[in-house]
């Protein structure tokens, strides 16, 4: 465990100064959904070097640590994580790079930034991606997925290190993406991917993602969420099924079952990581009694209670 200064300053003399590293980072600034305790130790590696360094410490040590996008599908306990937390979101990591039909992309890119720039290019293939919340590192470990499509369909290759910091290229077909998961990354880290897609006019390619973010706007919650919180279910969606209940506007302390969106938990502005989890296990008891089903949350869950 970080506890004590000198594994701190041991830490940040293992990269160089333009990482940033800070101590018993508050990681509500961090997450979505805007809760979540402190953890022993923020970075943002400046580059690979740097990320293979602190791969190195946490396993020399024995220090856990956690790899975290832009903070969407995460709810962080309010205890804070015991160990680093590292962040791929400096401009070496978010990279955005167009050549011919195809976009290399840094894991540090904001989803949305990199839907922008396919359009500018005349690309298509990437307009779902325009109201996702979170990074191309997420998207990519979590198959992220709207308006019918996934990020898999697009991905050409995924760069990634390994955890004894070794960088590997797996093309699509060797990642056993499947459904909110990819099994090639649970036990990497992906560094960025290439995606290829289609040209087409800009003027069509920007009235689709007009249209995907009016439908988005239409249903979905502003205030803060940590996006879809269910899987969906094989036989209905999981919103649809929270709202045949009768369960939106169900509220366990500042958490919030969204009016908009059965599958969005909302902070009203004071929720806490228990008030989340125990709406969410009121859910999920109520689906198992009333329809026998067995709802399993999309989010990731860490941290100490």
């Amino acid at each position: 465990m970080l506890e004590t200064t000198s594994n701190f300053e041991a830490l940040a003399q293992q990269v160089s100064p333009s990482t940033v590293i800070q101590r018993d980072e508050p990681m509500s600034k961090h997450t979505t959904l805007r809760i979540g305790g402190p953890a022993d130790v923020y970075v943002e590696p400046a580059n690979e070097t740097d990320l293979t360094a602190i791969l190195k410490f946490c396993s020399e040590r024995a220090v856990r640590f956690f790899v975290l996008g832009r903070g969407s599908n995460l709810i962080v306990r309010d205890g804070g994580f015991r160990g680093v937390v590292i962040c791929l979101s400096s401009p070496d990591f978010s990279r955005i790079e167009i050549v011919g039909q195809r976009i290399r992309v840094g894991a540090g890119a904001k989803q949305r930034n990199v839907a922008v720039e396919a359009k500018r290019a005349g690309l298509s293939g990437l307009e779902f991606l325009e109201g996702i919340p979170g990074s191309i590192g997420g998207a990519l470990r979590m198959n992220a997925g709207a308006m019918g499509s996934e990020v898999f369909n697009v991905v050409e290759f995924v760069r990634m290190m390994d955890l004894s910091g070794k960088v590997h290229e797996l093309k699509s077909t060797e990642m056993s993406a499947r459904y909110r998961s990819c099994d090639a990354l649970k036990n990497r880290i992906a560094l960025g991917a290439v995606f290829i897609c289609t040209p087409q006019p800009r003027e069509t390619i920007e009235a689709r993602m007009k249209a995907f973010s009016e439908q988005r706007w239409s249903s979905q919650p502003a205030a803060p969420s940590a996006g879809c919180m269910f899987k969906n279910p094989a036989t209905i969606p999981a919103g649809k099924l929270i709202d045949e209940l009768g369960l939106k506007g169900t509220k366990i302390g500042g958490a919030r079952v969204s009016l908009e969106h059965g599958n969005f938990l909302v902070n009203d502005g004071d929720a806490t990581a228990r008030n989340v989890l125990e709406l969410i296990g009121f859910i999920v008891a109520k689906v198992k009694v009333e329809r026998g089903i067995d709802l399993r949350t999309e989010v990731e869950i860490i941290g100490e209670e």
